[in-house]
């Protein structure tokens, strides 16, 4: 700190040494001697110390918006991956997830052969849903003979219910090239098994085994794989294979006790199991995964004996209640599962106890207790009552009964008039029903109580723009929104969309483009397309709609556009 204090003495003392008047009795101003030098090209001059100063002490101060850009800025002018680096370091605390993007970008361009920039801004990809420009970073990496975590990227795809045959295409493409590669074989593998082919993925782990016969995840990929397609002997055999190669790798206890559980083996997968947790005795979350294992291959007795001892510390997870909810419910003992599910208190698991107890109850028939369980814990929690109300309109829906979950929400609104969480919820039911007014008479009424609610105003301004002719009263709604969230890929659509209704394509596709790189889902993809097609940018808009009908099996929007302007199809 000493250091850097004297540091920024100095560096003022620099900065403004000859810029005042000179002190004692003379009051001769003293003529600069550099005042006809060139300027400075490279090299830190004033300009760039007065950054990098300017720079560290906003990230001192919080305010890591400033630090990035003053960051950047320096980075930009002396060609500095440290700097970038350091921008990006700023930019993690900014909450500016664009910020971020563009320090990451910056550092990758600086730093074209470091991993750390490539991993990020593969992360930053798949953080905003863009998988296959996370593929795209992770296989560069890869071809640079850097970790791409490929075999890890495909198990999340997998999990998040990526569309896998556009993130297939490429892997195939990097594998003729590099057929050896263990990682990029794992991962199609991976792929392939989720996508049916299973005879096409047991090939690639033959390679695999071939190459690489010790490694781990190999094992585990082909335990699991058996395990899906009913191979139980084999995925027992791999688990086992498994565990003699990583002894010390629950994951194949794991695997070695439920293809021994479904092979009718109970005994020994009890055996195994228990020998696991005497080893790991302390291990509440390894317990908590084991109890679930036995729920989820339909043996209740052996969860409850695991979760039991768990609520007798001071305080257990919740999720030893639910899953003592959940074991008591598969031994029909619906009533014993609501008294677990009620011990979960405000917090984590609160929510979901209580859908778990709700649908228990429906399941048994008596949707009526199960409305009353529901009440009676508004009242019991009152500081929840607008999450459970919520709950119980979406159980009513799932039950077809759209006209009884609309009568709770006009019964909780005429109880609580300004609760404007539950007014967004009914006026996005007034708009799927079609009642617009309805609709903006609830986001007018949240938008008085709240007037910074960017999203009920961008709400009602998109509406306006979109579904009615009052383009110039929703833009202005919408800049509102902008004006509070600026970096909202949801706003910017509508500010986007809002400008081509007004018939100002060439500023509306900036905007689109910005949304699109936030938040490339198939509705901001046929606005983008769209006015990519109006500017005569016919193909780049085929492109969109392309890349959209890879990733997405829902698009109704992508679907009512092609309809409009068929031309718009993608060439087979």
């Amino acid at each position: 700190m000493r250091a850097r204090l004297v540091m920024t003495a100095l560096a003022v003392a620099l900065l403004t040494g000859c810029q005042g008047p000179a002190t004692g009795s003379s009051r001769t101003l003293i003529n600069d001697p550099m005042a006809s030098a060139p300027p400075v090209g490279r090299g830190l001059d004033a300009q760039g110390l007065a950054t990098l100063l300017t720079a560290e002490l906003a990230g001192q101060r919080g305010d890591f918006t400033r630090a990035t850009q003053g960051y950047l800025d320096s980075a930009e002018r002396y060609d500095s991956p440290v700097l970038a680096e350091r921008a990006v370091l700023a930019a993690r605390y900014s909450n500016d997830p664009q910020l971020l993007a563009d320090a990451a970008q910056r550092w990758r361009e600086l730093a074209p052969s470091a991993e750390a920039p490539a991993r990020l801004m593969a992360a930053i990809a798949m953080e905003r849903g863009d998988w296959q420009a996370s593929l795209e970073q992770r296989l560069a990496l890869a071809e640079q003979g850097g970790q791409g975590e490929l075999a890890a990227f495909a198990e999340a795809a997998i999990e998040a219910g990526v569309a896998i045959d556009p993130l297939l295409a490429p892997l195939r493409r990097f594998l003729n090239e590099h057929p050896r590669q263990d990682d990029a074989l794992l991962a199609t593998a991976i792929l392939e098994a989720a996508a049916g082919e299973t005879r096409l993925a047991g090939s690639r782990l033959d390679t695999l085994e071939a190459v690489n016969p010790d490694l781990p995840a190999l094992w585990l990929t082909r335990a699991r794989l058996a395990l899906e397609t009913g191979r139980l002997s084999e995925a027992r055999e791999a688990a086992r294979r498994g565990l003699e190669i990583s002894p010390e790798d629950s994951r194949f206890v794991l695997l070695l006790a439920q293809s021994q559980l479904r092979l009718g083996d109970v005994d020994a997968a009890e055996a195994r199991i228990d020998a696991l947790v005497a080893r790991h005795p302390d291990a509440t979350d390894l317990r908590l995964a084991l109890a679930q294992l036995y729920l989820d291959e339909g043996h209740p007795a052996p969860a409850r004996r695991l979760v039991l001892p768990l609520i007798e510390d001071d305080a257990p997870p919740a999720l030893a209640y639910i899953l003592l909810g959940n074991a008591a419910e598969r031994e029909g003992e619906v009533d014993n599962a609501l008294l677990y599910y009620r011990q979960v208190p405000p917090g984590d698991g609160f929510l979901q106890a209580r859908l778990h107890a709700a649908r228990a109850l429906i399941e048994a028939d008596r949707l009526l207790d199960a409305r009353d369980f529901l009440r009676i814990e508004r009242l019991r929690h009152p500081d929840m009552r607008t999450q459970l109300a919520a709950l119980e309109t979406d159980l009513l829906d799932e039950l077809g009964l759209e006209d009884a979950a609309l009568q709770l929400l006009d019964k909780q609104l005429r109880e609580h008039p300004d609760d404007t969480q539950l007014r967004l919820i009914r006026a996005m039911r007034h708009y799927d029903l079609g009642d617009i007014a309805a609709m903006e008479q609830d986001l007018r009424h949240v938008i008085e109580l709240e007037p910074d609610n960017a999203m009920a105003l961008n709400a009602l301004g998109y509406t306006l723009v979109d579904v009615t002719e009052r383009h110039e009263e929703g833009m202005e709604l919408i800049q509102r929104a902008h004006d509070i969230e600026p970096d909202s890929p949801a706003i910017l659509d509508s500010l986007g969309w809002a400008y081509h209704k007004l018939g100002d394509d060439q500023r509306a596709l900036p905007l689109l483009r910005q949304a699109y790189q936030g938040q490339p889902d198939q509705e901001v993809a046929a606005h983008l397309a769209e006015v990519l097609w109006r500017l005569g940018q016919q193909q780049a808009a085929r492109n969109v709609i392309a890349e959209a009908m890879q990733r997405e099996t829902d698009r109704p929007r992508i679907n009512e556009l092609l309809k409009r302007i068929p031309e718009l199809a993608p060439e087979q």
